[in-house]
């Protein structure tokens, strides 16, 4: 019998909230216990199933459930389960690039189910699964996240150990709003390297740093240079003291650039929202395999977060009933937003517009998003109006089939 999801889950937006555990010693000794053996269960789980080339979830459960359990001492039912769809979900993705089998850091987040933990939302205690027991131990939280676990539905969670610290980032579902008609247009937003994001309205986000007609992103562009130059200046020089100054900056880059999409992202939903439009966006996926790029610019173009900004600002725009569509991105910096007209010649420097047809002049930026506004309106027109063609439905209803003979033939 298959196990349905509610209407909720089903239907609903996909979030995490983060919760802070307090544990007693004992509590804590117990859960790094449970954290080590399940990392420890998923290793043994990863290296079976890259022996044996199975991957999919059900025959490396056929494969590997009583093999992990008889080799690690102490793993539960629930988790060996867990421990194995762990293995195939790291898989999933990037079997054809990995060369040896995925391993699994000693200390890495582990996945709990609700067969692992339960909630006592009236006492503000979680009950957790360990290889000695469960144990059940206080949460804390902001306030918005307390309450999200106190009335939404609650999927998995992750139990992870950061620096000292115990925390359970739980997955809820949140309820989607309906989409609301852009009556005032498309909020177009041109994604660059140069500059981070330029709305139509002439923004440039996460804020101007530069003289100029349109600000640019300078401080942003030199930060992420000196940090390349601070690596390779640690690690050519090889020293347990660069190693453990190269610990500390993991990670620094790659936050401050999430920081930024979700500033950028949390700007334009608003915007859109407080003015009745909807979020067009470039369709950028793959322009690194179609974009020949200087191998001084490489580097650059491999390290632009486009992706996770359009994901930051199509789930806030879902989350508020914002409209939200991605636009072709094919010459949206060449064409003219007044007269149409398609050239190179539009764009005789990176930062610079002049019409060669009507003498419309710009910022690149500014004009590549004002296109991207006019061709999310176009583009949404096209996927709401009704079918116009007058033929019947492929899928006939009942009235529309003809009447069952009456006769004996």
């Amino acid at each position: 019998m298959a196990i349905r999801r509610s209407a909720t889950k089903r239907d609903g937006l996909p979030s995490i909230v983060q919760l802070r555990l307090t544990p007693a010693p004992a509590q804590a000794e117990a859960l790094a216990a449970a954290v080590l053996l399940c990392n420890q269960a998923a290793t043994v789980v990863s290296r079976l199933a890259w022996q044996h080339r199975v991957f999919a979830v059900v025959e490396l459960h056929r494969l590997a459930y009583y093999e992990v359990r008889a080799r690690v001492a102490g793993l539960g039912a629930q988790a060996a389960v867990r421990a194995i769809a762990r293995v195939a979900a790291a898989y999933a993705n990037r079997r054809a690039s990995k060369k040896r089998a995925h391993m699994f850091r000693p200390q890495g987040a582990v996945p709990y189910d609700a067969r692992l933990m339960s909630f006592n939302r009236d006492a503000r205690t979680v009950s957790l699964w360990t290889p000695t027991g469960r144990v059940t131990v206080p949460y804390t939280g902001r306030p918005e996240d307390l309450k999200a676990i106190d009335t939404l539905p609650v999927g998995e969670a992750d139990l992870i150990c950061r620096r000292g610290v115990w925390l359970l980032q739980v997955a809820v579902t949140l309820p989607r709003p309906a989409v609301c008609e852009p009556v005032g247009g498309f909020v177009g937003v041109d994604q660059g390297v140069a500059n981070l994001a330029v709305t139509c309205d002439g923004v440039v986000l996460p804020g101007p740093a530069l003289p100029g007609p349109v600000g640019g992103n300078g401080h942003v562009r030199t930060l992420r240079e000196r940090r390349h130059r601070q690596r390779r200046r640690l690690q050519a020089k090889g020293t347990s003291a660069a190693r453990r100054v190269l610990r500390r900056l993991s990670g620094r880059e790659h936050r401050m650039m999430t920081d930024l999409n979700h500033q950028i992202s949390k700007f334009v939903v608003r915007e859109a929202e407080r003015t009745g439009r909807g979020v067009a966006l470039e369709d950028l996926q793959g322009i690194r395999g179609r974009v020949r790029a200087h191998r001084f610019q490489r580097r650059t173009l491999h390290n632009w977060a486009f992706a996770q900004q359009i994901t930051f600002t199509r789930y806030k725009a879902a989350r508020t009933g914002v409209a939200f569509i991605l636009v072709d991105p094919a010459y949206t910096s060449q064409a003219c937003p007044e007269c149409g007209y398609v050239a190179r010649a539009n764009r005789p420097a990176r930062g610079r517009f002049v019409c060669t047809r009507c003498g419309l002049a710009g910022h690149a930026d500014h004009i590549a998003a004002r296109n991207i506004a006019t061709r999310g309106a176009a583009g949404w027109a096209a996927i709401n109006q009704p079918h116009a063609t007058g033929l019947p439905s492929t899928r006939r209803d009942r009235e529309s089939k003809p009447p069952a003979s009456t006769s004996g033939s």
